[in-house]
């Protein structure tokens, strides 16, 4: 994370330093966390107040791939890292947006709580179907 800088030290070694990226200088105290869960994948934003994002990470950016991108430990995962991001950020509450119906909803929420940070409050706004889909034509014989 961040970029990457080569630092000269004494005469002729080099080694490369990771230095912090420019949104972890900005501070901020509260802000949203969106969970977006479907069944086959978890996506976590974690914004500002104004709905800026300041971080963000998905089941397939830690480095699940296929069928485990849906599952509550890859969501797990997910809650810890921007935890540990949103710490840096100096971030102490937050209001949870949560979304979809796969497995990994309570999960990234839990993760992300371990790191310490309050919660303030959570909003469901999975979108639910007033009539269905459209039903299938009638068959003739």
């Amino acid at each position: 994370m961040g970029k990457k800088r080569i630092v000269k030290t004494g005469e002729g070694s080099e080694k490369a330093v990771n230095t912090v990226s420019a949104s972890s200088k900005k501070r901020v105290e509260s802000g949203t966390l969106y969970v977006q869960s479907t069944y086959n994948n978890t996506k976590v934003v974690l914004a500002d107040m104004k709905g800026n994002t300041l971080a963000w990470s998905t089941s397939g950016a830690i480095g699940f791939k296929g069928a485990k991108k849906g599952t509550p430990f890859a969501a797990a995962k997910i809650g810890e890292t921007l935890g540990a991001k949103a710490q840096i950020i100096g971030m102490k509450e937050v209001n949870v947006v949560v979304k979809g119906v796969g497995s990994g909803r309570e999960s990234a929420i839990r993760g992300f709580v371990s790191k310490g940070i309050v919660i303030n409050n959570i909003k469901d706004v999975t979108p639910v179907p007033h009539n269905g889909p459209r039903p299938k034509k009638p068959r003739r014989v």
